[in-house]
């Protein structure tokens, strides 16, 4: 199973993001988990929020953010991976200049009803 970049259309999500699902179960048929890529604009901040069920991975592909994960804040950068883990309240701000890329992996996969705005 294959997908292709420039066939997968973008959408904003609940968290505030431009998110484009690069692979889940919903659309492509896979089973287990979800893949994604969210841009985060300059000066923009996602909404905080967490997930019940799903864990996730943030790998950060482009620019330099701020991520709130649970009582820590730190920064984030090109080749950095977090972990947030089912329950933890977490948001993502754009410090730099250019638009900030994550690759978002979810398991089970993203569901906007495991998305709790806080």
């Amino acid at each position: 199973m294959r997908t292709r970049y420039t066939d997968i259309p973008a959408y904003d999500t609940k968290d505030g993001s431009e998110i484009r699902e690069l692979m889940h179960p919903d659309s492509h048929g896979n089973a287990a988990q979800s893949l994604a890529e969210a841009v985060v604009e300059p000066g923009a901040t996602t909404h905080l929020h967490r997930h019940a069920k799903t864990e996730e991975l943030y790998h950060i592909t482009r620019g330099r953010g701020e991520m709130r994960l649970g009582e820590e804040t730190f920064e984030v950068t090109v080749g950095d991976t977090v972990c947030i883990h089912p329950g933890t309240p977490h948001n993502i701000r754009n410090i730099g200049a250019e638009p900030l890329h994550i690759l978002c992996s979810c398991s089970p996969p993203y569901s906007h009803d495991d998305t709790e705005l806080l």
